[in-house]
């Protein structure tokens, strides 16, 4: 098959849906598909290693995408003017300043966006319509979230090919619109959803309640867990046992929606209620300039219980980087306080044979159930969390039996060429349905 995969980019910190969707869709070519990832808006910032990305060019550039959604005179400016605002340099400086907006600001453009040809950007549609025909023509088109769902309609009559969609989510953000735009963009994004021949959900947990809440069609909805690339980790060794102080550590973006907060005070409950056990936190991931403030707060909430030295925060690793800090602790805990779709952080952990603690909603029962490979604690609880990290600590013995077995299910069925065998499984029932004679009628 030939897949293109429209994957919007962040200009400037790593982003989960990007390392999937270009593990996937390198996972893909190993199969044998013609496989390509094309970003949008802003350029993707990937992790060391292959690129998925066949070109440097970004469609939908979002420069234009936001100045047509303010300016009507930016609206009737020439093709040829437009193109300079899709320069790499302008997106590389606007992508500086992305996750900066906060998500109540974006309901206008949100909404536009959803109505594809009849809003706003529909000069944007034309020239990505115009871009995707200028290419070989694939067998079908492949959308990274719901949010691009504007696209399929014109995808489908321009280029008459199939479209899947990915859910990886997309609730947490429209809920957080402000509730004039929220409503419209739930309705927009319902009645454009009957229009994608097959929606994928990452997790069982996600696709219930993105089926429920889209009113998707038995033969839309899908689910294929995320995967990811195991090379970084091997060759896959045998957790062994740490010497030292235990390590508490974290792995995602420093920011509150991932409860970075809760983990820092279950880690001070733990210090004061254990002082037997005097473990260290270490917290690393994806730090925007918007994330600073927050991070500065929680080190001053250190400082004040006396524990500033025992906590380390090591923001933007390399991908080596990475995988070495995961070898370096004890248990990891990623407690966000909203329904996760999924959690490739989950993942990371377990490749190394890193149990984890994670909180009892979103995806993770799901994952802690698949795989083997944690504990669970009730959420938003720095009591239970600590508890439950108290718990993996006396117990080493156990610990381990858990990483071993996380380890053993993610190189088994939780890798990208796991994922990516499931989704090409999808993709041909879509052909076949498509060139049957009952669809073509």
């Amino acid at each position: 098959m030939r897949i293109l995969q429209l994957t919007p980019g962040t200009g400037s910190f790593h982003c989960g849906s990007c390392l999937r969707d270009n593990a996937l869709v390198l996972a893909l070519r190993k199969l044998g598909h013609d496989a390509a990832m094309l970003p949008m808006y802003l350029p993707p910032v990937l992790e060391e290693g292959p690129t998925a990305v066949v070109n440097d060019r970004v469609l939908f550039g979002g420069v234009n995408v936001y100045l047509q959604e303010h300016s009507s005179l930016f609206r009737a400016l020439p093709t040829g003017v437009l193109r300079w605002f899709d320069a790499p340099w302008l997106l590389r400086l606007a992508g500086k300043r992305a996750g900066m907006t906060e998500p109540h600001e974006l309901g206008p453009l949100t909404v536009s966006m959803l109505r594809g040809e009849e809003g706003r950007q529909s000069r944007e549609v034309d020239r990505l319509i115009d871009a995707l025909q200028a290419g070989p023509k694939p067998d079908l088109v492949s959308l990274s979230n719901a949010l691009l769902v504007g696209l399929a309609r014109r995808i489908k009559r321009d280029m008459n090919v199939p479209v899947v969609c990915t859910l990886q989510g997309e609730d947490s953000f429209l809920d957080s619109l402000a509730p004039q735009d929220r409503a419209l963009a739930w309705s927009t994004l319902t009645e454009r959803a009957k229009e994608v021949d097959a929606f994928v959900a990452i997790s069982h947990y996600y696709g219930q309640i993105m089926r429920s809440r889209l009113s998707l069609r038995d033969d839309q909805y899908h689910v294929v867990h995320n995967g990811i690339d195991l090379s970084p980790y091997s060759p896959i060794q045998s957790p062994q046992p740490r010497a030292g102080a235990p390590v508490i550590g974290y792995l995602s973006r420093l920011c509150p929606a991932k409860g970075l907060h809760t983990l820092v005070d279950a880690f001070i409950e733990l210090r004061l209620s254990r002082p037997d056990l005097k473990p260290r936190l270490h917290a690393a991931g994806t730090m925007t300039p918007a994330d600073v403030p927050y991070v500065e707060s929680l080190k001053r909430k250190l400082r004040d219980a006396n524990l500033h030295d025992s906590a380390t925060f090591t923001p933007n690793l390399s991908l080596h980087d990475k995988v070495a800090f995961l070898r370096t602790l004890s248990v990891m805990s990623v407690p966000a306080n909203y329904g996760e779709a999924f959690g490739l952080f989950v993942l990371e952990a377990l490749a190394v044979g890193m149990p984890v603690v994670q909180p009892r909603h979103g995806a993770f029962p799901e994952l802690i159930e698949a795989t083997g490979g944690g504990i669970l604690c009730e959420p938003e609880s720095p009591k239970s969390l600590a508890s439950s990290l108290g718990q993996m600590l006396d117990d080493p013995d156990r610990a381990h039996a858990l990483g071993v077995a996380g380890q053993r299910a993610v190189t088994e069925r939780f890798s990208s060429d796991s994922m990516a065998q499931n989704f090409a499984r999808v993709c041909e029932g879509v052909l076949a349905r498509s060139r049957s004679p009952v669809s073509r009628s």
